[in-house]
């Protein structure tokens, strides 16, 4: 049909360029939802308080579970395994809070059928033009491929040995094969590397009237340790440190590396004290890890609190021992003693453990060093066997004996002294060591002018 004016109409007064823009909008409308409900991601909006409010399908896939049973019936923490509940309730909620959108942060969730996803989440809170939050909109990303990575190192190492064997072969073969290996080792030693130092502390920032300082010694560039330590602050003044050790090596023990590290973390903000401290890993550890894969550790944690009471400062240190070797005094007076533990028990493996507890004050000129078995554990045959030593190893009288001769002294300089004994053990230091000292400075002394 044509109008008076010459446009075509389709009968219902309006022209054919209507209808197309109509079903354009609504093609585009049906791509939108599509995209959203069928994205390579998850999409999960959820109110302030939590509750879930919108979810796509992708997400609901991956955490089997159907669109009524999370809609208004759960929050995004009860996605959350126990650590990633700590870990969201004392860092990522807060952060969100303060700046308003945060990204890139591991988690794992909980699917329907209880096994962990590991993804990467990011989340925005969207306010209304007032100001005001209205609701938390979160991107999760899946992360089950970052878990993967001990499969690509030990695939890596069977390629670098089919070649060595295929270099034999010819001398033209044998160049080709030495620059593959070389490049492949290159690479090897980078992401272990990488994701070793993403298992420990940046840098340590030393309390007022302290000195740290911390070493991490990698025995094996092909595999991930799972030694740990850190030094952070509490409330009131005080501040929190922790060294361990993860039984094992590899993908497992980064997992738990990284589990140990937020937990301690976390659960020092809601209670300080030391063996409660130790207690609450223990129970992570043994919730996460129940059945036939347990996993353990050994741990010193400590809280440090100055000495407010003596002219001179110093420091309170609570040191509380979930299994870990016992830590070194360094004193003032040139001695060197244990600081004893007694029978703390492993962390992981029953759900009571034993947690041994001990208090010391550290005054000026002293220094405390907490280390890890790999030192004490190095193999001494070429080194003859030194006063203390255990069946061929290292051992505790002659680390004692050592720190002797360093004492009195500092943390940096005892940290130093260490690194150089590491590296005489040479490859006789065949798992990683985490070394942690502190120290209290000796006061300047006063000029003969102002005296």
């Amino acid at each position: 049909m044509v109008t008076a004016g010459g446009e075509e109409s389709n009968g219902c007064g309006h022209a054919p360029e209507d209808d197309d823009a109509t079903q354009f909008s609504a093609m585009m409308e049906d791509s939108a939802v599509d995209l959203y409900e069928n994205a390579p991601c998850g999409y999960l909006s959820t109110l302030m308080d939590g509750r879930i409010a919108k979810v796509n399908t992708t997400l609901l896939t991956w955490l089997g579970y159907r669109r009524e049973d999370l809609v208004g019936r759960k929050r995004f923490t009860d996605l959350l395994t126990v650590g990633g509940r700590l870990y969201h309730e004392t860092h990522f909620a807060p952060l969100l809070r303060m700046q308003g959108e945060i990204g890139g942060i591991a988690l794992e969730l909980r699917t329907s059928d209880g096994t962990r996803l590991p993804v990467l989440v990011t989340s925005v809170v969207r306010t209304s033009d007032e100001g005001q939050p209205l609701l938390i909109r979160t991107t999760v990303f899946d992360a089950r491929d970052r878990r993967a990575y001990e499969a690509e190192l030990l695939r890596a190492r069977k390629e670098a040995e089919d070649a060595h064997r295929e270099a034999e072969q010819a001398r033209r073969a044998a160049v080709e094969a030495h620059r593959v290996v070389e490049a492949e080792r290159a690479r090897l030693q980078k992401l272990a590397t990488t994701l070793q130092r993403t298992l420990l502390p940046p840098s340590l920032s030393a309390p007022p009237g302290l000195e740290v300082a911390a070493y991490y010694h990698i025995a094996s560039i092909d595999e991930v340790g799972g030694d740990f330590y850190d030094l952070f602050p509490l409330a009131h003044g005080t501040w929190g440190l922790f060294l361990g050790d993860v039984c094992g090596k590899g993908a497992a023990a980064a997992a738990v590396t990284s589990l140990a590290r937020y937990t301690l973390r976390a659960a020092a903000v809601y209670d300080p004290d030391p063996a409660a401290v130790l207690a609450n890993l223990n129970q992570v550890l043994t919730h996460e890890y129940l059945g036939t894969d347990p996993r353990f550790c050994t741990v010193l944690f400590g809280v440090l609190t100055p000495d407010s009471g003596r002219r001179d400062g110093g420091f309170h240190l609570t040191l509380a021992s979930g299994g870990h070797p016992p830590a070194i005094v360094l004193g003032s007076d040139g001695t060197a003693r244990h600081l004893p533990t007694p029978g703390g028990q492993l962390l992981g493996v029953i759900p009571d453990p034993q947690i041994a507890s001990t208090t010391v004050r550290l005054a000026p000129g002293d220094t405390v060093l907490l280390y890890t078995d790999g030192l004490t554990e190095a193999q001494t045959a070429s080194l003859g066997r030194p006063r203390g030593d255990d069946g061929g190893r290292y051992g505790d009288d002659a680390l004692l004996d050592f720190s002797t001769s360093l004492a009195p002294t500092t943390a940096p300089a005892a940290i130093a002294a260490l690194r150089e004994l590491l590296d005489t053990l040479g490859t006789g230091v065949d798992d990683d060591t985490a070394l942690l000292a502190l120290s209290v400075p000796l006061p300047l002394p006063v000029p003969e002018s102002e005296r």
